[in-house]
């Protein structure tokens, strides 16, 4: 089995660092479809990954922070970097909130356009956090798997993943 810590490094190395990451984000649709069955819905957003967490910026009236409301279960996909993962959506408020003075510098610096996006006087204006909770990294096309238990900070058996 692989070593977490060396697992952690290699996300981090891939992803964290002030990099802005282009992820696909899914959630669970409030309405369900045809057949009664809940439906995922999926978005490309730009994420600053730090600790096992994945940061977006975007705003509380948003389809995915709506969702999120009502079932915080999501999962990401890494696009073009072999990374999946499940996790807890969390709305983290107001971007001024002074609890959110620390990431909003990060966050200001990674996504260089964010200043020509977001009203910071809109008090809607938000970050998302995504707590991942279970993942697997593909390095080199299956030459190794990291499956990560993000939880209890241990590797998981390819059965125990999700």
């Amino acid at each position: 089995m692989m070593n977490y810590e060396e697992g952690l490094t290699l996300l981090e190395e891939k992803f964290g660092n002030d990099k802005d990451n282009l992820i696909s984000l899914a959630t669970i649709a409030r309405n369900c479809g045809e057949n009664g069955l809940p439906r995922p819905m999926v978005r490309d957003v730009d994420a600053y990954y730090e600790n096992g967490v994945f940061y977006v910026s975007t705003h509380e009236s948003s389809n995915k922070i709506q969702q999120i409301k009502e079932n915080p279960e999501v999962s990401i996909a890494v696009c073009g970097e072999w990374f999946t993962a499940n996790g807890i959506g969390e709305n983290l408020g107001w971007v001024l909130d002074p609890k959110n003075a620390e990431l909003r510098k990060k966050i200001r610096k990674v996504f260089v356009w964010y200043d020509e996006v977001n009203d910071e006087a809109d008090q809607g204006c938000c970050f998302l956090a995504i707590r991942l909770t279970k993942g697997t990294l593909n390095i080199n096309h299956w030459e190794k798997l990291y499956h990560f238990d993000f939880e209890n900070k241990r590797m998981i058996d390819q059965n125990d993943t999700f």
